[in-house]
């Protein structure tokens, strides 16, 4: 158990960014210290080298005053009062000869860099060197310098103190990279999580969702941060795929009342006319009724491929230039009657043509569905007014205008749905298809509907259609161009 945990530890995005977090700030921290540590160990190189040069110079002035014995005094005086084991002072020849030495029993086995000679006799300018002291001692800092004609002074500094000093810093620096290393991965872990925390939710949410509550959501903290964007997303997803699948299983109830009323109908004709039907004329009028119903269901199905291909730009259109004001002009004329039989007063208002590029008979369909949804919903003695009229933007305006009984607000939003009846009965005729063709005829013209409608009042659907379409070019215009010019040759 404590392995899968661990191992599920592992593997989690919390760890590994804990660890990248730590690798990343122990490598900054050791390399901070690694250029401190160089800083400060030139500084004291740099000390340690002024105070040699300063003693040199200073041997040199009592070389000029007291000559070679007083240099020998001074030099004994000075290696007693620093400790002859911490300093060392020799007096060379310049062929590299030692003739006087601070304690040659302690510094016999440090000798002479002849290298370091040469290039002192040859630059004039003193000669630094490093060296380590046998038996394990400190390492000594040791200048070479001219004091007087042919007289080389060899003046060599313990490290001790810096040694020990640096040794003190070395082991301040581990312990503190193992705190910093332990604060930076606590540190790192909580900030991991903390920032990984909305991410859990999500995941929860996922799992939940996964199990078929599609009503849980992500939850959304006031951050505001990336996190918090990626769960509202997620959310507003959700809701839409709730959306999606509700108006699915509606229109999948919807279907399948509106497919059940016609074959209930179909059978009870037919059980009817075989238990009672005696005649010849019963039966030619049960086929010619199943026949309507057929058709009826027909063109339910039809109506709901066209509408399908049409919105996924698959349905072949025959593009052509039209009048859209002769169109609706046509339209009205055909359901004149039919409006009349109802004692409605149909109008159409169009001034000049209005050409258009699209398909007439879809677009024919469009007009013929809004149309004949203003007949079914206007109640008699109302009247039903089509306007065609080209707007200031360069679109055609087709607006059907009716004094019916309007449409709840509720409903607005999903009168172009599939299916979808302001009648929760279904009682009224018809299969819900019209106006989600004459959206879908609309769009696949670059066009739009808007509806406005108010509850007793009437309702105005307007179809905005572009005068120019992009599809095709104009006929005559496109003759012109391939028609030779006769003009000057």
């Amino acid at each position: 158990m404590f392995l899968r945990r661990l191992n599920k530890l592992r593997r989690s995005l919390a760890f590994r960014l804990t660890l990248w977090y730590a690798a990343i700030f122990s490598v900054s921290s050791f390399l901070a210290f690694f250029f401190f540590y160089s800083l400060v160990i030139d500084a004291l190189r740099s000390q340690v080298d002024e105070d040699l040069n300063r003693q040199l110079r200073a041997f040199s002035g009592i070389m000029q005053v007291d000559g070679l014995e007083g240099v020998r005094r001074v030099a004994l005086q000075e290696a007693r009062a620093g400790g002859e084991s911490a300093r060392l002072i020799r007096l060379l020849s310049r062929f590299g000869t030692e003739f006087s030495v601070s304690d040659r029993a302690y510094w016999r086995d440090i000798g002479v860099d002849s290298e370091a000679i040469r290039r002192l006799l040859m630059d004039g300018r003193p000669v630094f060197e490093t060296i380590g002291v046998p038996d394990g001692g400190d390492s000594l800092r040791i200048i070479y310098g001219t004091i007087g004609p042919g007289i080389i002074l060899q003046l060599g500094q313990s490290l001790t103190l810096q040694t020990r000093l640096m040794g003190a810093f070395q082991r301040l620096f581990g312990i503190t990279m193992a705190v910093v290393i332990g604060l930076a991965a606590a540190i790192g872990w909580f900030l991991a999580r903390r920032a990984l925390s909305g991410v859990g939710g999500i995941a929860h949410t996922a799992r939940r969702i996964t199990r078929g509550d599609l009503a849980v959501r992500a939850p959304v903290s006031r951050r505001g941060d990336e996190i918090d964007q990626l769960a509202g997303n997620i959310n507003h997803m959700l809701d839409r795929i709730l959306d999606l699948i509700t108006g699915i299983r509606e229109m999948s109830d919807n279907i399948a009342h509106d497919l059940k009323s016609p074959i209930t109908r179909i059978r009870g004709l037919a059980e009817v006319t075989l238990t009672t039907a005696d005649q010849r004329a019963d039966y030619e009028t049960m086929a010619a009724s199943t026949i309507e119903e057929c058709d009826r269901l027909l063109d339910m199905i039809n109506t709901t491929l066209v509408i399908s291909r049409t919105e996924a730009g698959v349905q072949a259109l025959q593009w052509q230039r039209i009048d859209i004001a002769g169109l609706v002009q046509d339209a009205g004329r055909l359901f004149e009657t039919i409006a009349r039989d109802k004692d409605l007063h149909l109008s159409v208002t169009a001034g000049d043509p209005c050409f258009i590029n699209g398909d007439a008979r879809m677009l024919q369909r469009m007009v013929a569905n809004l149309l004949d949804n203003a007949i079914r919903y206007t109640p008699q003695g109302g009247r039903i007014g089509i306007t065609v009229q080209p707007t200031p933007r360069g679109d055609v305006a087709v607006a059907f205008q009716d004094t019916g009984i309007g449409i709840r607000a509720a409903d607005l939003p999903r009168i172009f749905d599939r299916f979808f009846r302001c009648d929760p009965s279904r009682s009224a005729s018809g299969t819900g298809l019209g106006l989600s063709l004459a959206q879908a005829v609309a769009m696949a013209h670059g066009g739009e509907i808007t509806v406005h409608s108010e509850p007793g009042q009437g309702s105005t659907f307007q179809v905005l259609l572009p005068r120019n379409g992009d599809k095709i070019q104009d006929p005559e215009d496109d003759n012109q161009r391939r028609t030779p010019s006769r003009g000057k040759s």
